[in-house]
């Protein structure tokens, strides 16, 4: 029952909806029930940007602008959009008819709301307007397990963060520096550039766009076992890899009145003489692995 409390407690002072004119900044701070100590953090929004840092505080901070409508980007008028709407012959013929008797329409300035919760050092933080673009500006304790995600009309960005990344876009482009630990990364349309100081040796990791490059830098001394594929596009490594020659992996199943035979085109190698896997994949754009510069 304790944690329990705390966690209505935190909820309820962590709630905010605020009506804005013009562009305005809203800070929440987050505090976490056991500070110090590894934790979880979730954010998922439909449209907005999303940059993280890491930094030495021990809360979270996060600073939320919405946008106007002015600001939204070319790409938003390129989502699928559908309005259905049933007031012919109902409220907009009234409508008419009150512009037309002289009264005044008025309108909202847009408002919106940003949520998060903390519970037993996992905080989830979303927006309560999908429709309403909103960019999010964290700066966060080291040592998280982080999942974060936009859909619409932003970039990711992190940087100077240590711990377990899970990081997804579908129309714009992930940037993550100065990481340590490991990194599972997927966009659909945009690059996917990461730079890591130290890996988790021990993590699977996996990279991945349907158009754009893929970009990441990894220490001299990192060990991995690659599995790499660009349908439309080069590979290209500082590395020495070690490619493995053999004859690709070929499947043949049957059904009755069906037969199939799949070929594996993936291109399989060593760094370093090997270790956990990292699968990098892309269908129009390059691979580049690239070894850090001391």
């Amino acid at each position: 029952m304790k944690n329990l409390k705390i966690a209505s407690l935190v909820l309820l002072g962590l709630m905010i909806g605020s009506i804005t004119f013009g562009q305005s900044t809203e800070q929440l701070t987050v505090p976490l029930s056991s500070p110090g100590k590894p934790y979880s953090l979730k954010v998922q929004l439909v449209t907005g940007s999303i940059k993280v840092a890491g930094y030495d505080g021990k809360d979270i901070i996060i600073n939320a602008t919405p946008r106007s409508d002015d600001d939204k980007g070319s790409k938003t008028n390129n989502n699928l959009n559908i309005n259905i709407n049933f007031r012919k012959g109902g409220k907009d013929e009234e409508g008419s008819k009150a512009a037309e008797s002289g009264m005044k329409r008025i309108t909202s300035a847009g408002g919106f709301e940003v949520t998060a919760k903390e519970a037993d050092n996992t905080v989830t933080v979303n927006t309560g307007n999908p429709n309403k673009a909103v960019d999010l500006d964290l700066k966060i304790p080291q040592d998280a397990k982080l999942k974060i995600g936009t859909v619409n009309d932003g970039e990711i960005s992190v940087e100077n963060v240590r711990g377990e990344l899970e990081v997804t876009n579908v129309n714009e482009k992930i940037t993550l520096t100065n990481i340590s630990g490991s990194v599972v990364a997927n966009t659909v349309n945009g690059d996917i550039v990461v730079t890591f100081n130290k890996l988790d040796t021990t993590a699977p990791m996996a990279f991945s766009t349907l158009n754009g490059d893929v970009k990441v830098t990894l220490p001299s001394d990192t060990k991995a076992n690659l599995k790499l594929k660009s349908d439309n596009g080069e590979i290209f490594s500082d590395f020495d890899v070690v490619v493995d020659k053999t004859p690709g992996k070929i499947d043949k199943t049957s059904a009755p009145g069906m037969y199939k035979i799949k070929k594996d085109d993936w291109v399989y190698g060593k760094i370093n003489g090997g270790g956990a896997e990292m699968l990098m994949k892309n269908m129009d754009g390059n691979i580049y692995i690239k070894k850090a510069t001391k």
